[in-house]
């Protein structure tokens, strides 16, 4: 990678403390996405990814871990963009189908959301996997077990803008703006609804 010092450093930090709680992942991911820019950012996310992955690896039986793995993935392959995402993202796809059949309500079905993010964002064939019907299939499943998460609420809503649905989107990104805040996730909560107020404002 372009950053080997940037690796080193948070390869650094004790593997333990990662795999005994996902907040340490949760806050970095969110510094990472929202504090950083451009190389910087790409860098924060690869050597994260890393992390991600080893704790998982480290707690197979700790779903929220893989999903975790699979989200920080997912964001380095939106940072990255181009061809090379795509191994990426098929990698953050795999991980979390194996997360659905592991517990699909873990972190409140954030693997349906994540997963139909996923498909929906991710080119169609022959290039990706994207697939509208999927997309709209899990982010449903997503809402049926966390009705009034912001990030199920925000992504279906997303999803309903792209496909060109603006008054039911509107109902779920303004659902997500009601939702409850998150302890620890006060950065990733504060950003998701400036995302959301910008989707509101475009519409």
């Amino acid at each position: 990678m372009k950053n080997v010092i940037l690796f080193s450093l948070l390869l650094a930090t004790p593997l333990a403390q990662a795999a005994d709680r996902l907040e340490p992942i949760q806050q970095q991911w969110a510094h990472c996405q929202y504090q950083l820019v451009d190389d910087r950012r790409e860098d924060c996310l690869a050597a994260l990814s890393i992390k991600a992955d080893l704790a998982s690896s480290a707690n197979p039986q700790r779903t929220d871990l893989l999903i975790w793995s699979a989200i920080v993935k997912s964001t380095w392959a939106g940072a990255r963009g181009g061809l090379g995402a795509l191994k990426l993202v098929k990698d953050a796809k795999s991980r979390l189908e194996r997360a659905l059949k592991q517990d699909d309500k873990a972190l409140d079905g954030s693997a349906y959301t994540s997963l139909g993010s996923l498909y929906y964002q991710v080119p169609g064939w022959p290039v990706g996997f994207g697939d509208d019907d999927q997309a709209e299939q899990l982010l449903r499943k997503a809402l049926v077990v966390n009705p009034d998460g912001i990030d199920p609420n925000f992504f279906y809503g997303d999803f309903l803008l792209q496909q060109g649905k603006a008054s039911e989107a509107k109902a779920y990104l303004n659902k997500a703006l009601q939702a409850a805040p998150r302890p620890g996730r006060e950065l990733a909560d504060r950003s998701r609804r400036k995302e959301i107020e910008r989707r509101l404002e475009s519409r």
